[in-house]
């Protein structure tokens, strides 16, 4: 078991059981009344089950514009709800929860939007009071912190923006100037919601953008939030605004641009891409002579990773969301040893693109397609296993120089979920490729001169592991011309060897 990331952690005065932060998700389950609904509670205390020593609840409104499926605390009517939520929660595990507010400018499927430059000095007021009083009623409802949204598109990360075009003392012409409302929000919430209830600020550490800021900035706004007594600092990235793609017909989606990427790390990305933002500002935050708690993400998968960001001190938490809208269970997973049952997230970004097309947010890589939230199976001890003559595993190289895998469906008597593929280049070590739930798949990173060998496990809704399957690899001959001293060495263009289990 990591030791560092089932240490426990005091905010304020609540202690978490362990350093894990589910972070705020759009989920659109909610509707469009902004009210907890049957689906809000069962995906909240699938999470609750799973051990996050902190879950962070979906951003939900602090006023009554309208804004299809997202839930709102605007108004006392709403506080019913958040307490059957916590309710279901409580009873499914030991997490402790957090209500993420947020506030939100108005945008038209012309593309429009409105911008903090627009604003008037009874708005701005407005927003102030609107979060004072949202983070008031969450401790009334029962919440054990609350997280204010400064981060991504919003208003107060608007006023936080470099781009922020306002030319008086809430405007972009100084960092005071741009800082000034979330202050006055950060510390109004304070005043309403009480000092021993703990605040959490959610932010850019670098907005990703053209023009955009970056750490120069970012570490200051982390040490004021700090200084203004916010109990935990949550870092992210990007999804503005300003890059992204329109659709004609539909509102502006802030994540279809590189900046919305940088959120969401896909495949593609690094492991740990926006780990060195929460770095940079712990380590200035706290050469000040601040230790306030920061929470790391993007694109953190496993347990390892999560243990040698904490033990490096990159880091005080270690926040998930795909990785744990993939498997709510793995934080009791890795505290019980059982790593290998994780089911593992393969940033396919399927998440995201139901949320930009205005559906219901699952696991659409991994789950089957008539699950609304993450299937379970605690009962289940027995893994899946190949056929009698085994898995067969075969792969073929294609026309475009893709690696086509194929493979025999393993058996279990409970079903099977899925299967992972791992790949080794040249006699490396084999390493996690992808996961997929029909026996097959295609690899489109296989370059000429080399040699790639694979073999693939099957996993039940439990995470159960089968045993790996035969090993089959492949050398793809060079279409180009390479030094005799460094060429591959190759029988024909194209070899495949057929092994046995890994």
């Amino acid at each position: 078991m990591p030791r560092l990331l089932f240490t426990p952690l005091t905010i304020n005065r609540l202690t978490l059981p362990n350093r894990i932060l589910v972070t705020a998700m759009v989920t659109r389950l909610s509707g469009e009344d902004g009210l907890v609904n049957r689906d809000i509670i069962d995906r909240y205390a699938r999470f609750a089950k799973g051990e996050a020593g902190l879950v962070v609840v979906e951003a939900t409104a602090v006023h009554q514009s309208k804004s299809g499926p997202l839930l709102r605390l605007c108004d006392d009517e709403f506080i019913p709800g958040h307490r059957e939520l916590l309710k279901h929660m409580r009873n499914a595990g030991p997490s402790k929860v957090a209500l993420q507010i947020i506030h939100f400018l108005k945008i038209a499927r012309s593309g429009w939007r409105q911008t903090v430059d627009t604003l008037s000095r009874d708005e701005l007021k407005f927003i102030v009071d609107a979060y004072g009083e949202a983070a008031a009623r969450a401790r009334e409802a029962g919440y054990d912190a609350v997280e204010l949204h400064m981060a991504h598109a919003y208003t107060l990360s608007s006023c936080l923006s470099a781009k922020n075009k306002r030319r008086d003392e809430y405007g972009g012409r100084s960092l005071e100037a741009r800082m000034r409302l979330p202050s006055e929000a950060l510390v109004r919430v304070r005043e309403k919601a009480g000092a021993d209830f703990p605040v959490g600020i959610r932010f850019d550490g670098e907005e990703c953008i053209k023009g955009g800021y970056g750490l120069a900035d970012s570490k200051y706004m982390a040490l004021r939030f700090a200084q203004l007594g916010a109990d935990y600092l949550s870092i992210s990235a990007g999804g503005k605004f300003e890059d992204a793609v329109h659709k004609e017909g539909e509102p502006l989606y802030p994540y279809t641009g590189y900046s919305g990427d940088r959120t969401m790390p896909p495949a593609s990305y690094q492991d740990g891409a926006n780990v060195y933002l929460a770095a940079g500002l712990k380590s200035f935050i706290n050469a000040h002579g601040y230790h306030t708690p920061v929470v790391t993400t993007g694109k953190i998968s496993t347990p390892k990773m999560a243990e040698a960001i904490l033990a490096s001190g990159q880091a005080d938490i270690v926040g998930f969301a795909r990785a744990l809208l993939a498997d709510p269970d793995w934080p009791k997973k890795a505290r019980l040893g059982r790593e290998d049952t994780i089911v593992r997230c393969i940033y396919g970004n399927v998440c995201k693109n139901l949320d930009e097309n205005f559906k219901k947010v699952r696991c659409g890589s991994l789950w089957p397609r008539e699950y609304l939230h993450a299937p379970e199976a605690p009962d289940d001890h027995e893994p899946p296993f190949w056929p009698e003559d085994g898995a067969l595993l075969a792969v073929k190289l294609n026309e475009n120089g893709q690696v086509r895998l194929n493979w025999q469906a393993a058996l279990d008597p409970r079903g099977v979920y899925g299967y992972e593929i791992f790949r080794a280049v040249n006699g490396g070590p084999f390493v996690h490729l992808t996961s997929s739930m029909t026996p097959g798949h295609v690899d489109e990173y296989a370059l000429a001169g080399n040699r790639y060998a694979y073999y693939v496990r099957a996993y039940d809704f439990a995470g159960n592991r089968s045993g790996s399957s035969n090993i089959t690899a492949i050398v793809i001959e060079p279409g180009f011309a390479v030094p005799e001293d460094r060429a591959l060495r190759l029988d024909g263009q194209v070899e495949a060897e057929q092994g046995f289990s890994a």
